[in-house]
């Protein structure tokens, strides 16, 4: 699962890191410890949509996760719509000219950057 985070003034979101979501206690274990290491004001979670805007199946996915995150950590938590940000996520690695190796490990914590600066732009 691809990991972001925004500068101090909440304009700028930057790539943090990828945590393996399985499995999910040790997902769980270091999500909790970038918390505490952290001032984390909110949990984003990608919500995936189909192109019309409707919800599809990998979308009751993200609801479940997030009920089972809601139970473990005290941060508070919203989704965002997702569409399209592994394409952005990938059209920036290949622009970069990242090997397809390396592409495969940065894709899910870019796509995470990609997400988070929608929503701060959509603060401003």
């Amino acid at each position: 699962m691809g990991i972001a985070m925004s500068d101090e003034l909440k304009m700028i979101a930057q790539p943090l890191k990828f945590i393996p979501a399985e499995p999910f206690s040790g997902f769980l274990d270091r999500l909790k410890e970038l918390l505490r290491e952290n001032e984390v004001e909110l949990i984003l979670l990608g919500m995936p949509r189909n192109m019309d805007g409707s919800y599809g199946e990998a979308s009751m996915k993200v609801r479940e996760f997030e009920a089972v995150l809601k139970n473990s950590i005290t941060a508070p938590i919203k989704t965002w719509d997702e569409r399209l940000t592994s394409v952005q996520a990938n059209r920036v690695l290949t622009q970069g000219r990242v090997k397809k190796k390396k592409k495969r490990q940065n894709v899910d914590s870019i796509s995470a950057a990609i997400l988070l600066q929608s929503y701060l732009d959509g603060l401003a």
